[in-house]
């Protein structure tokens, strides 16, 4: 061994990566070579060296032990099964490693108090309906100091809605009037018009003016509605401080509207050019419909003629009314028409004759429980023909006649307890039974619609409900087979007023209701148009 405690470092030649160094000309003689394969021992001094030495080492390690091996080649082998638990360890790591989606919150630039916020808020840019104050206000800066004592604004424009089934005085009430001032006004109202005539929906603006006290309510300045089409009601605080009602007439012409044209590709299409208005076409068609087909029946070169009630206030307003009158031409000759006539307002053709009402009504609103057929009584508890049906209902609802027709009987009829049989003509009757109180006597006629009696429980009855019959000939039929077609007929002097009172629609110009207004005297003091009435005014609901 050396004397300055150099150490021998042993490799094979044939796994050295290059050349082994030479040896210092203090080492000893190096072990003569034996043959190929053989170790040979060289010494070296310093820390590089080593390093050298200990790096080749480590190299050598890893290429005996090698992790990362090629998985296609020696299936099955040590270095194949090093690999595979290799890329196993590493999948784990990585799956484990696999990042989340969830949202990073970063910390904000600047504390973001209330007070920030809003002032934020009063210079974003965005929809009023997403909630940004953009054109309302402007959010207060660090620079605004609170008041002690706010001063109240001298007065309050708004506008509060007369909902339905709410009273006038209430309505005023909600919105700030004093009880006083609100019974006053709803009163001087009352005299210009019945209040239960103002229309749900109609909308009152109202001015608060200055309070006396500041526990005193706000009195009324001025107040402002459309009480009806042609009457707008106003009141105003006269110089005295009374209050005072101001009816402000608006001029109406009411000349019926005429549409007349030509079917061409469609009669909706048409009628809307012409300036006639949907629901007025609606009604049209669905008037002419019930007697023609309107596909089949109308060609494009047939006229459409129709009139209606139709109103023009000096305002500009509109309200169309009910179809009076729908007709379709050929060759300039009428081919059907249609009037409305009677206290019912049910259309009538030009010979007289009623709209055609068919389908049956329901004699009571409520589900059926038993059908026509054979089936076990529930009280007697054998089988036998139940000639009827059965309706479900409750004690009291009543009962209606499925058809126009005449009160054959009334009265106590046996197992059916309280009974009302109907004959509609032509043999065909019905009869309805169990009922607990009958609203009609023998003899009398009934309509369409109209209620005979009320929902029991008498006769042979297990409780509350309808046994609902018909017969034709006097034979028991399913009433579910049955549709009524209803027509009623003119006659006599009723039909010469209807004739003359067709005549006179015949006068009414094509278009003439469509004509401008002659403008108003004193147009500056009329009442603005409900779509012109201010919008910032604070709403009361």
């Amino acid at each position: 061994m050396l004397a300055n405690k150099r150490r021998a470092i042993v490799w094979s030649e044939d796994n050295a990566p290059r050349p082994p160094a030479q040896p210092t000309t203090e080492s000893l003689p190096a072990a003569a070579p034996t043959g190929e394969g053989k170790r040979r021992i060289a010494r070296f001094s310093g820390k590089g060296e080593r390093l050298d030495q200990w790096r080749r080492r480590i190299a050598l390690l890893f290429q005996r032990n090698e992790l990362a091996t090629d998985l296609a080649q020696d299936i099955g082998s040590a270095r194949w099964l090093r690999g595979t638990a290799t890329m196993l360890g590493l999948s784990a790591v990585a799956i484990a490693a696999w990042p989340g989606f969830s949202p990073v919150e970063a910390a904000p630039a600047m504390r973001i108090d209330d007070r920030v916020r809003d002032e934020f808020r009063s210079q974003m840019i965005m929809p009023l309906a997403l909630g940004a104050d953009s054109g309302r206000r402007m959010g207060a800066t660090f620079k605004v100091e609170e008041l002690a004592s706010a001063p109240e604004r001298p007065r309050i424009d708004l506008v509060a809605t007369l909902t339905q089934g709410d009273g006038f005085e209430r309505m005023l009430r909600r919105a700030g009037v004093g009880s006083g001032e609100a019974e006053q006004i709803a009163s001087m109202v009352a005299g210009a018009m019945p209040l239960r005539e103002i229309a749900p929906g109609t909308q009152v603006d109202i001015t608060l003016g200055r309070r006396a006290a500041p526990d005193a309510p706000r009195p009324v300045d001025a107040l402002s509605f459309r009480a009806r089409f042609d009457l707008q009601l106003a009141v105003e605080r006269r110089e005295s401080g009374a209050l005072a009602l101001v009816p402000r007439p608006i001029a109406v012409d009411a000349t019926p509207l005429r549409i007349r044209g030509t079917v061409g590709e469609g009669i909706y299409r048409s009628a809307r050019a012409a300036g006639a208005p949907p629901s007025a076409v609606q009604q049209f068609l669905r008037t002419i419909g019930q007697e023609l087909n309107l596909d089949r029946d109308i060609s494009a070169t047939d006229e459409f003629d129709f009139i209606l009630d139709y109103k023009r206030a000096a305002t500009g307003d509109i309200e169309v009314g009910k179809l009076q009158y729908a007709a379709i031409l050929r060759d300039g000759k009428p081919r059907k028409q249609m009037m409305r006539w009677g206290r019912e307002g049910l259309f009538y053709d030009a010979g007289g004759v009623g709209e055609q009402r068919q389908g049956m009504v329901a004699p009571v609103p409520g589900p059926i429980s038993s059908g026509f057929g054979m089936r076990r009584h529930p009280i007697l508890g054998y089988r036998r023909m139940h000639s009827g049906m059965d309706f479900r209902a409750r004690s009291g609802t009543p009962i209606v006649a499925v058809s126009d027709g005449r009160v054959a009987s009334a009265g106590r009829a046996g197992g059916c307890g309280n009974t009302v049989k109907l004959s509609h003509g032509g043999g065909l009757e019905t009869r309805y039974c169990h009922m607990s109180r009958m609203a009609v006597r023998s003899g009398q006629s009934v309509k369409r619609g109209q209620v005979i009696g009320y929902v029991g429980s008498t006769g042979l009855s297990t409780g509350p409900h309808l046994h609902y019959e018909m017969y034709r000939s006097g034979r028991a039929i399913n009433p579910a087979s049955v549709k009524f077609v209803t027509r009623a007929q003119l006659e006599g002097r009723e039909l010469a007023n209807f004739r003359a009172s067709l005549a006179r629609w015949q006068t009414v110009e094509p278009g003439a209701a469509l004509a401008d207004l002659a403008p108003a005297a004193s147009a500056s003091e009329e009442p603005v148009r409900e779509i012109d009435r201010l919008e910032n005014r604070q709403r009361v609901n």
